[in-house]
């Protein structure tokens, strides 16, 4: 049952090479796309804050007017 396990540092030099020839096998893109796309990110997050802010300030400034009306 035990028998044909492996030891410890057989199998984490097995890890290593395995791992090393996975790294191989992938395609990276390009630096230029991956900027490209790092910048459309941020300034989407940064729009959709900016957005977010907004509307939330309207809202809390809608309920404020909103109860001096009744108030």
């Amino acid at each position: 049952m035990a028998e044909n396990k492996e030891k410890k540092p057989g199998r984490i030099a097995k890890f290593f090479r395995d791992y090393k020839s996975e790294m191989k096998k992938i395609t990276w893109c390009p630096f230029k796309s991956v900027k490209a796309n790092t910048a459309l990110v941020v300034g989407l997050v940064a729009v959709l804050a900016i957005v977010i802010g907004l509307l939330d300030y309207s809202a809390n400034t809608g309920i404020i007017e909103f109860g001096k009306l009744f108030g």
